[in-house]
């Protein structure tokens, strides 16, 4: 096995000698620069990692890895103009760069690509990868419909949140798992106890999102703080507040959650407070303490060497310890 490192940098050198910008130009260069951005470059991480785990040569997996990428930034290109994000990993969004047009069909490009790198692989391979990712797309999909729902309901419930993260982020992380699984012939047990701990670490993963997007630092955020509250997102942090808060507090939340001011900076300030003092920035901590905690049992029981064990181990307790 070797170090978190060596993946990335394989990965993204890899990334870059794929990434092209031809004509029509000005369908290409956007993908060029969303593709270029930068990010934690996760999933591909761990397409690679589960190959290696199941006693594969990683660079067998580079094309799946490349689709899992390319399919990630294809919906964070379509999620920025749905939430009319201004920045991405802080720089312009794509939409915001060129236009609102250019953000689609650059966009759909880049989910006809991620299948298209799945023709580099033969058989039953083939057949495996391409019905997992048609199952994660969809599931993808529906997740980013409930968080476009949940705008506008006030009867959202724990569960159905809960949900709607494990769709929107947890399948993706899962899939990139269990994608290294399938490339290195692993057993189906194998791949679906990959396939958990992927699971259960991309909720951790996106409850963390939740917190830092109301309490990251600006300036290694990489995007807007407080974007899911203006937004008048019902995350887990709201929720937790209105279950847990003061009368006064859920009345001011409801009432907070309810208008859009051109200057959202008090708005925010006040929200942020009210879920400091219900507890609900606590009990959000405690929850992805508990998400991570069934992501490493479930690894405790996958039956692969001890150093294997320790390098997702620690790629788990990164994530979870991260600041951006």
């Amino acid at each position: 096995m070797h170090s978190i490192e060596h993946y990335r940098d394989e990965f993204i050198s890899y990334l870059e000698s794929k990434t092209k910008t031809k004509d029509p130009i000005n369908l290409y260069e956007p993908i060029t620069y969303i593709l270029k951005l930068g990010g934690k470059r996760l999933r591909p991480v761990l397409v690679l990692m589960a190959t290696e785990v199941f006693g594969m040569d990683y660079k067998k997996a580079l094309d799946a890895a490349l689709a899992i990428e390319v399919f990630h930034n294809f919906s964070l290109v379509h999620d920025d103009i749905m939430d009319d994000a201004p920045l991405r990993r802080g720089e312009e969004t794509v939409h915001e760069k060129w236009d609102l047009n250019t953000g689609i069909l650059s966009g759909d490009a880049m989910l006809i690509s991620a299948y298209q790198l799945f023709e580099n692989y033969e058989g039953e391979t083939f057949r495996s990868l391409a019905k997992l990712f048609s199952k994660t797309a969809i599931e993808v999909c529906e997740g980013q419909q409930y968080d476009v729902d949940f705008e506008t309901r006030d009867d959202v419930t724990q569960a159905e949140y809960l949900k709607m993260i494990e769709y929107k982020t947890a399948v993706l992380v899962a899939a990139a798992l269990k994608m290294g699984g399938i490339v290195a012939k692993a057993s189906i047990e194998d791949q679906n106890s990959m396939y958990e701990f992927g699971r259960n670490l991309g909720i951790a993963f996106q409850l963390q999102d939740d917190y830092l997007d109301a309490f990251g630092d600006p300036k290694t955020f990489g995007k807007q703080v407080g974007g899911d509250i203006i937004e008048n997102k019902k995350t887990f942090l709201y929720l937790k507040a209105i279950e847990n808060g003061t009368a006064h507090q859920k009345k001011e939340l409801s009432d907070l959650f309810s208008i859009q001011p051109k200057d959202p900076s008090d708005k925010i300030k006040t929200i942020k407070t009210i879920f400091v003092d219900s507890g609900s920035a606590t009990l959000i901590q405690k929850e992805i303490e508990n998400y991570t905690a069934k992501a490493f049992d479930v690894l405790d029981q996958l039956k692969i060497s001890s150093d294997k064990k320790d390098l997702l181990h620690l790629f788990g307790e990164n994530l979870m310890r991260r600041k951006v």
